[in-house]
């Protein structure tokens, strides 16, 4: 039974992850945050779910969950580490505060090299283990190559881990394991539906509130049609198994939207998106 570890299992991407590998007859150690969540889990999951508990930017902790992986896999290799735990900050860069984009950078950005650095040893950088060399799958978005307006802390961590990522996957060369991207569109998890939570008022004072309105309605609207999570898990099994994997792998509901955004001229897609969402110059 090949061994892989997914962080941010407890709901969302994570937990849609956890599903369809252990439906595929991996074993899967989970991170989440609260113990609670875990032994959810080992209930929904069964004796293939083993929870690790820890917060991705607590190094000392995930270092702890590594030892707890290390043991259970009795000398031999983990077979893929997948990246997901992450969390979305929005609001115009003018007028962020900067603790909020030092928080987004930190989870989304350092906290995947703390993990990674934990688990690489597992994957095969430790030489001296018994096995294949794993494979690292790091959940980016399609926000990591086009931004948004107002998702600019957000669009930078994933602008940051595509990057981080491809030098990781050079670097690793050496030991045999990949580094694979996975940038999901839309998915139907609680993040799309908390942006109704979003207290956009602390913004009411400046000229974005109208578009923030707009930007925050339509996001919700896009959770409501997004992906379930279980089609993430399908693309990330073929991305840990696949014989000649893809560098990266876009998951979407909105194929056309997202060849057009790539595809045209970014002038002309900066024009496209401020004139929906008001954001052109007056007159």
């Amino acid at each position: 039974m090949k061994s892989v570890v997914v962080t941010g299992s407890s709901t969302g991407i994570g937990w849609g992850i956890a599903k369809v590998l252990i439906a595929r007859g991996f074993r899967v150690f989970g991170s989440v945050r609260k113990a609670a969540d875990g032994e959810r889990l080992q209930k929904e999951f069964g004796p293939n779910f083993m929870p690790l508990v820890f917060d991705i930017t607590d190094a000392a902790a995930v270092a702890k969950g590594a030892e707890q992986v290390a043991a259970a896999l009795n000398g031999e290799t983990l077979a893929g580490l997948v990246n997901n735990a992450g969390i979305a900050v929005a609001g115009p860069l003018l007028y962020l505060k900067l603790d909020e984009f030092r928080q987004q950078i930190e989870v989304n950005l350092t906290g995947q090299l703390v993990v990674t650095q934990a688990f690489a040893p597992l994957l095969g950088a430790d030489r001296s283990r018994r096995g294949d060399p794993g494979r690292i799958v790091m959940i980016s978005s399609v926000g990591g190559k086009n931004a948004n307006p107002f998702m600019g802390p957000y669009c930078a961590s994933k602008f940051g881990l595509e990057g981080m990522s491809e030098s990781l996957r050079r670097e690793l060369m050496m030991f045999g394991i990949d580094v694979i991207v996975v940038a999901p569109g839309a998915v139907a998890t609680p993040i799309w539906a908390k942006a109704d939570e979003v207290d956009v008022n602390q913004y009411a004072n400046t000229p974005y509130m109208p578009a923030l309105l707009g930007l925050k309605s339509y996001m919700v609207t896009l959770g409501k049609q997004g992906l379930p999570p279980e089609r993430l898990g399908e693309t990330v099994r073929v991305a840990l198994t696949a014989a000649r994997p893809k560098t990266r792998y876009t998951v979407t509901p909105d194929r056309f939207q997202n060849f057009l955004v790539n595809a045209l001229p970014k002038r002309m897609v900066d024009n496209m998106v401020a004139g929906r969402l008001g954001l052109k110059k007056s007159a």
